[in-house]
């Protein structure tokens, strides 16, 4: 047995050496000459890596799969609420750096039984340590645009199994070019954007409106800037933020010229939107705007967000002489690393990143989040609802790539959150279920839909 170990090692060792000083001569599938230089595998804390030993070449896998159950307490709700397990993420993505500066990257979404394209980047970094080139870079692609901290945070590291109410806000993914700048104390984004594409329901409607309407794609601008005071302690962050996006009707809306605010509370599994203020006609164009305040003190972290988005055009919602609206939305939440681990802040990209875990078998993270949106704007005859929502979750970080995630949350929603009238909000005069805000009697119940729920999820990242 012994001898066969040997035998195993002496051939496996003797491969190595050959592939080193293999320089013979290779061609590609087009029968073209072409450089070889061997690659070094590992295993980076479960993500499987190969990179070139001037590192001028490295690939590396990204995957995630998230599965995800929910149980709704709906005894007492207008509206019955199913219960449910999903694969609410199921990501395979490779990325890629070549010739030391260039970035590619390949990112699908298989959950829901359906592919869904989410990152497609080609981009650019300069490697110069000083002068103006210094951490700049710009990229192209498919791929979120930069608003909003939580929303830019990706999903592996949200405290949270879903993202708060005010997050329906921000654009995420669009096609479009983007830059990037950041150093010790300050970041800024700023990029232009055009239609979604990541989603067959969103690629169907540019390629319509396009073919039918002769319309065209559509733009936005948007841009974030990120401050971080200059606190002499590497345990404590400060970040102070603002994003902006300037937007006109685009080929992957719905309906040409119309806008509509809409969003599911806080599940993925509970597919109602109660807050939903359908088609709102006649935009001209969308303007966002964001607030952030962030920071972390060892095993302490709080952030927070406040968000709007308004809208402009000529008789708005088909009400003469309304020409702008503005939604609103905000949360805050503060989490703790129970058993002495660390949050630890990305400041290349203005957000936290994966938690330091306090012990060897992981961390217990107990985060507490409110959040708030509204949805309504009586002068522009807009009733998409409003909710104040509340979560309390526990999450076990077991290792570099498993995560135990459990959320407790109860929304409370106004009258006005029918789900675009297909929704009961309360009884009648009479004793009955309405889904009109303007028959229910408060004498008969208390208007809008209320509950809590427990959702649970197992992560792993490999």
């Amino acid at each position: 047995m012994k001898k066969i170990t040997f035998l195993m090692l002496f051939v496996a060792f003797s491969a190595s050496l050959f592939a080193q000083h293999d320089t013979s001569q290779v061609t590609n599938q087009y029968g073209v000459v072409v450089d070889r230089h061997p690659l070094n595998p590992e295993d980076r804390e479960g993500i499987l890596t190969f990179e070139r030993a001037d590192h001028g070449y490295k690939l590396w896998l990204d995957n995630r799969v998230y599965i995800d159950g929910a149980y709704f307490f709906d005894k007492d709700t207008y509206n019955p609420i199913g219960n449910g397990v999903t694969v609410r993420r199921a990501r395979f993505a490779i990325k890629a750096i070549l010739h030391e500066n260039w970035y590619g990257e390949l990112d699908l979404d298989f959950a829901g039984s359906a592919i869904e394209m989410k990152d497609m980047i080609v981009g650019y970094r300069f490697t110069e340590t000083s002068g103006w080139k210094k951490n700049l870079s710009f990229r192209a692609g498919h791929f979120k645009e930069a608003f909003s901290m939580e929303t830019v945070t990706t999903s592996r590291y949200v405290s949270f199994i879903e993202r708060s109410l005010a997050s329906k806000f921000s654009p995420s993914r669009h096609i479009g070019i983007q830059a990037r700048k950041y150093d010790d104390y300050w970041l800024v984004y700023t990029g232009l954007h055009f239609a979604d594409l990541g989603g067959f329901e969103e690629a169907d409607f540019s390629q319509s409106h396009n073919k039918k309407l002769g319309m065209d794609e559509g733009y936005s601008w948007t841009s974030r800037v990120v401050l971080r005071l200059p606190i002499p302690s590497h345990e404590m962050i400060l970040h102070v933020g603002g994003s902006y996006s300037y937007r006109t009707p685009k080929t992957s809306w719905e309906s040409p010229n119309a806008w509509r605010h809409s969003t599911r509370t806080m599940s993925n599994i509970n597919r109602k939107k109660y807050l939903d203020t359908d088609d709102i006609i006649n935009v001209e164009s969308r303007q966002l705007m964001g607030l952030e305040l962030v920071g972390a003190w060892k095993n302490f972290m709080f952030q927070s967000e406040y968000m709007t988005s308004s809208l402009s055009g000529t008789d708005l919602n088909g009400v003469k002489g309304i020409t702008s609206t503005t939604a609103e939305g905000m949360y805050a939440q503060v989490g703790w690393l129970i058993f002495g681990g660390r949050y630890q802040y990305n400041s290349g990209e203005g957000e936290f990143t994966r938690v330091k875990r306090g012990r060897k078998w992981g961390d217990i993270e107990l985060a507490l989040r409110y959040d708030y949106l509204n949805l309504n704007d009586f002068d522009a005859q807009i009733y998409g609802g409003g909710a104040n929502a509340y979560t309390v979750g526990l999450n076990y970080h077991v290792n570099s790539n498993v995560k135990f995630m459990l959320d407790y949350s109860y929304a409370d929603h106004d009258r006005y959150a029918n789900g675009k009238g297909k929704l009961y909000v309360g009884y009648d005069t009479k004793g009955e279920l309405t889904k009109d805000w303007a028959k229910v009697d408060a004498t008969k119940g208390t208007p809008g839909e209320r509950f809590g729920f427990i959702q649970c999820r197992i992560e792993i990242d490999f």
